[in-house]
């Protein structure tokens, strides 16, 4: 289970994309029922060490603690030549089985480490073609927020980082554990997609006030009949004005939407309870097992018995 994590103070370090990784794996969620990782900030010499925007961080940690880390993270920096010592971290980390995480131009680091060879993989769209003819051996895919491909996880830009770091440790330590830093976070939880996570743009979660009331109501019925007349109804508006407000501002359809929530209640049922599928159905408004088990192959690629089967004995059990 993932435990240690190294997240690496290159020069030239973003610091949004640096505090995404800190965020997430950085802070003790213990007190909410979520994880504690062993985090540390390594640099190749420590003290200063100058971010992107001009101002000086001081690490006072070597790289040599890389060495057993279970995931090594690569923020995004100012695209140079980067330091042997850093590439050979990555490579050393690769060669062992460790996660291997970079945010946005992070990537790059991992290009020329040569461990993105016959991987696919994904940065920044305003990198992405660069990305592509620097390092022709890697499969960019400039439309997606993160791609996984044998514990090597390469994310789009700034917030992204997010939605790839809360993917590690969905698979690491479960649904319930992702959904606890999403909670704090204030942001989605991400969503399981085994080993490729391909979602063309985020779903942004907070609607504006003329929709807020209802989109948490429907949070909190989602075993309700929720058919659009039916929303538009207690929003006050057309169907067509409220399908349209809705897509406006949560970047979805609400039918897609409702699905989403429903398989991730569905996630939270089958790894914290032992509730069987049809009730954890009944429940989540998918009405039986056989449609839940649909859309958890459409969706998550696996099925509710191989999903309880991989996360719930281990918070359940």
């Amino acid at each position: 289970m993932l435990n240690k994590v190294v997240v690496l103070a290159l020069p030239g370090t973003a610091p949004f994309e640096f505090g995404v990784v800190c965020e997430v794996f950085g802070v003790d969620r213990s007190d909410t029922g979520g994880p504690k990782f062993n985090f540390t900030i390594a640099t190749a010499d420590p003290g200063p060490v100058r971010t992107s925007l001009g101002y000086d961080m001081v690490i006072t940690t070597g790289l040599e603690v890389a060495a057993d880390a279970d995931l090594i993270a690569v923020p995004a920096h100012t695209i140079t030549g980067t330091d042997e010592r850093y590439l050979q971290v990555i490579r050393d980390a690769e060669a062992r089985g460790a996660w291997i995480l970079s945010v946005c131009s992070g990537a790059f680091v991992l290009a020329q480490a040569g461990i993105l060879d016959g991987r696919r993989s994904t940065t920044h769209w305003m990198h992405a073609d660069r990305l592509a003819k620097q390092f022709p051996r890697t499969s960019v895919d400039p439309d997606v927020l993160f791609v996984e491909d044998r514990h090597v996880i390469t994310s789009a830009g700034t917030a992204a980082g997010i939605d790839a770091a809360l993917h590690v440790v969905r698979k690491e330590h479960g649904a319930a554990a992702a959904n606890v830093i999403a909670r704090r976070m204030v942001t989605p939880p991400q969503r399981d997609g085994g080993q490729a996570q391909y979602i063309p743009y985020p779903v942004q979660e907070r609607c504006t006030d003329s929709l807020a009331a209802v989109v948490d109501w429907m949070s909190d019925n989602l075993a309700e009949d929720l058919r659009i007349d039916r929303l538009a109804r207690k929003a006050l508006m057309s169907s067509r004005t409220f399908a349209r407000r809705f897509r406006s501002d949560m970047g979805t359809t609400p039918a897609a939407w409702l699905n989403r929530q429903r398989i991730l209640r569905a996630q939270q049922l089958l790894e914290t309870s032992d509730l069987g599928f049809e009730s954890v159905a009944q429940e989540t408004g998918f009405g039986t097992a056989a449609v839940m088990r649909h859309h958890f192959l459409k969706v998550l690629q696996t099925t509710p018995t191989s999903y309880r089967r991989a996360f719930g004995e281990r918070l359940v059990g």
